[in-house]
């Protein structure tokens, strides 16, 4: 059974910066995985993804400020987001591009003007 569980979230100010982390167990990720937000009123949207062969896809509400990774050793994905904006304030989800997984807890992101 895979479960992920995502962590780093918290409250900060516009111009700063966050980086969240997802585990897994029952799952390597070595295949396309990706992050996922949803904010309040809103429909979950993929923001940032590592596709096959290395390769990473971002949004356009977040290019050039997320920066999504993984350490394989760690059996961990990453999320560095830089340059917050209070539009970025979402719960935050790790999971295959499509959603394949259920989905974990998420982590809550919360960025002040």
């Amino acid at each position: 059974q895979v479960r992920l569980v995502e962590s780093g979230g918290g409250l900060v100010q516009a111009g700063g910066s966050l980086k969240l982390s997802c585990t897994g167990s029952g799952i390597t990720f070595t295949g396309a995985m990706g992050w996922h937000r949803q904010a309040p009123g809103k429909q979950r949207e993929l923001v940032a993804a590592l596709i096959k062969g290395g390769g990473t896809n971002y949004a356009d509400s977040v290019k050039g400020r997320f920066t999504v990774s993984k350490d394989n050793a760690k059996n961990t994905v990453y999320l560095q987001m830089n340059n917050l904006k209070p539009e970025d304030t979402a719960v935050y989800y790790c999971n295959s591009p499509t959603g394949s997984y259920v989905w974990g807890p998420g982590t809550q992101v919360t960025v002040s003007s």
